[in-house]
């Protein structure tokens, strides 16, 4: 599997492989959120194309393309190539500087990085067929209300997941009563009667629950039976881009 991302120019955004850590996640007493392994999880699940300036963002509420500004900390010359008001209605155009390749069959989905927000405008999500497309794509972002956002160098502006779109339609989703997969079932009650004892324990001040301060077992991989998961994960290490 590949992912060809080929610079239209000689300068483009840098691409990273997606990072887990969030300002608001180390923003909590003793980094909370990080013990939700699917956040960090999907937070570094795909790549982040990166701001290559400091970019404050002036939408007055109009529906017209000059309603929307920008402005910069270094040469504005430059902001043309990155961001414009291409749709108008206080949606933000963003140029990747990229075009994208992927196998037959394959697309990008391409969103805002994910569990990363910003005050006042939101990203918009598309699939991109970039197994055939000959033209790039761009990000784009919507005002939420007239203000400023500021979109500072560094910043994930896009985030990129390639998926192969075309096995989806064969998926045959079944839905059924847990009851009719016994072993299913007998694991569930288990994790129910072991998180709710846990959750006793912390309210009662058990100074064990106290100490350990949350069950682990999604964390490890095991099951409340102490079985391990042999396919688990807890980080993604994505390949950055090289250049050939």
């Amino acid at each position: 599997m590949q992912l060809e991302c080929y610079k239209i120019y000689d300068v483009a955004p840098e691409i990273v492989p997606g990072r887990s850590n969030r300002d608001w996640m180390d923003a909590f007493p003793d980094r909370q959120p990080y013990r939700c392994l699917p956040l960090s999880m999907a937070n570094s699940t795909g790549w982040e194309i990166l701001c290559p300036m400091d970019l404050k963002i002036i939408w007055n509420g109009g529906p017209g393309k000059d309603d929307l500004s920008f402005k910069t900390r270094g040469d504005p010359r430059a902001i043309p190539s990155f961001a414009d008001s291409h749709f108008q209605r206080g949606i933000v155009t963003f140029h990747t500087g990229h075009l994208f390749r992927t196998p037959p069959g394959w697309g990008l989905m391409t969103m805002g990085a994910p569990n990363f927000f910003k005050d006042g405008i939101a990203p918009l999500t598309g699939l991109v067929e970039t197994d055939w497309l000959p033209f790039p794509f761009t990000m784009n972002w919507q005002m939420t209300r007239p203000g400023e956002v500021v979109f500072k160098k560094g910043e994930p502006f896009c985030f990129i997941v390639p998926i192969e779109h075309g096995k989806l339609e064969e998926i045959e989703p079944e839905r059924k009563l847990l009851s009719t997969n016994p072993q299913l079932e007998k694991d569930f009650h288990g994790w129910a009667e072991s998180r709710g004892n846990f959750n006793k324990k912390l309210v009662s001040g058990d100074q064990e629950a106290v100490k350990a301060g949350w069950q682990r077992h999604y964390m490890r991989g095991e099951k409340q039976t102490g079985d391990k998961i042999d396919s688990h994960v807890t980080k993604r290490r994505l390949k950055p881009p090289k250049d050939v």
